[in-house]
């Protein structure tokens, strides 16, 4: 495949993955994706995928375009399916419409398609690129891509600290620790997850819902799934979290069947894990793979997130800083393993950093050391 990409083609690409950001609070478990269609220099129909089981973004653009479709280049920000789901393959319509050219950013790692949307396309006698504003894709779709690279979710954890980094006094009050800006934009970290998880410790404490309540947000009416980690199943049925909507999995090794019933009866859906296992945080991000998670949000206290860093499962930190201070005997934002050397410190890098109202938003990812 030819990689030689010119202005106009960054430009229609760039427009393509506008149109896919379009999708981003609603399309979960299926990926953001944008196309345009460009014959002789004008773009004859566009389209972004909206919704799972609603049509995708090229046969949108595809309808969109009608009869111009012959003959243009399409221009998406995934490789087109090439395999029959709830909706026909795009391959094979993109194929039917007589398109003459494909670009795509990325490949998709979905073994349902893993190269075989662009050798259909190909086969057609179609000229096939990738690659154009790769990075731009993936970061769009990084838990899509995860999920099905690697066979987990990407895991964001999100924490809010003082600058002196406490997340709460020592008698454990932290509401309100950062402001209403900031609070708003957790809105946002929470539409586009698949999963908002805690620990029953947090969710009690803080009587915390764990929803997204931003009524400006484009969710298509998706809501993600609560999980709770209660290996002990403390949770009260009474807690705010039953009270909104959306559905909840309590995750937990208890065999408390009476326990189990009254959380159920909240609207919970309970999953006992064998003894010891709803503590495995990596089984933990295994099962909600096999459930189609993509992006996983964390919310929890700093034993939980320190666990998460600790064993090397979270993709991404988002840290909203207050301009405060708490003290030295508030509570810390990891609880992490002691280290005797320097050298075997977490280390992270930054990828953005922004004012939110009063606050500081801190994004960072780790730092992957050559042979970890």
């Amino acid at each position: 495949m030819s990689t030689e990409f010119g202005a106009a083609d960054h430009g229609y690409m760039a427009r393509a993955l506008r149109l896919a950001e379009r999708g981003l609070y609603s399309t979960d478990p299926n990926p953001r994706v944008g196309c345009v269609l460009v014959r002789d220099g004008a773009v004859v129909g566009e389209g972004f995928h909206a919704r799972a089981g609603e049509p995708h973004a090229e046969a949108l653009a595809l309808a969109a375009a009608g009869d111009a479709a012959k003959g243009a280049t399409a221009y998406v920000t995934l490789e087109p399916c090439a395999h029959q789901g709830r909706t026909p393959p795009c391959a094979q319509a993109l194929v039917a419409a007589g398109v003459a050219r494909v670009v795509y950013a990325v490949g998709d790692p979905d073994p349902r398609v893993a190269g075989r949307g662009g050798a259909r396309l190909e086969a057609a006698g179609i000229t096939v690129q990738s690659g154009l504003l790769a990075g731009e894709s993936e970061r769009l779709n990084v838990g899509f891509l995860a999920r099905h690279r690697r066979g987990r979710p990407w895991l964001r954890v999100k924490l809010g600290a003082s600058i002196d980094g406490r997340t709460a006094l020592a008698n454990g009050k932290s509401q309100w620790l950062t402001s209403e800006d900031a609070r708003a934009d957790v809105q946002r970290l929470r539409a586009r997850s698949s999963v908002v998880l805690s620990g029953a410790a947090t969710v009690d404490r803080d009587d915390a819902r764990l929803s997204v309540r931003d009524s400006s947000l484009e969710t298509r009416g998706r809501t993600p799934l609560r999980v709770v980690l209660d290996p002990r199943l403390i949770l009260s049925p009474a807690a705010r979290l039953f009270a909104e909507r959306g559905p909840v999995l309590i995750i937990t090794h208890s065999t408390d069947a009476a326990a189990r019933g009254r959380l159920e009866a909240a609207g919970a859906e309970v999953e006992v894990l064998p003894d010891g296992a709803a503590r495995d945080l990596a089984r933990v991000l295994a099962l909600l793979a096999a459930r189609d998670a993509n992006e996983v949000l964390v919310e929890a206290g700093p034993r939980l997130a320190g666990g998460f860093i600790s064993e090397g499962l979270a993709d991404e930190f988002v840290l909203y800083l207050a301009p405060h201070m708490l003290g030295h005997d508030g509570a810390p934002l990891a609880m992490l393993p002691m280290l005797d050397d320097l050298g075997d410190r977490w280390e992270f890098r930054y990828t953005d950093v922004r004012q939110v109202g009063p606050d500081l938003r801190l994004t960072l990812v780790p730092v992957i050391r050559e042979g970890a």
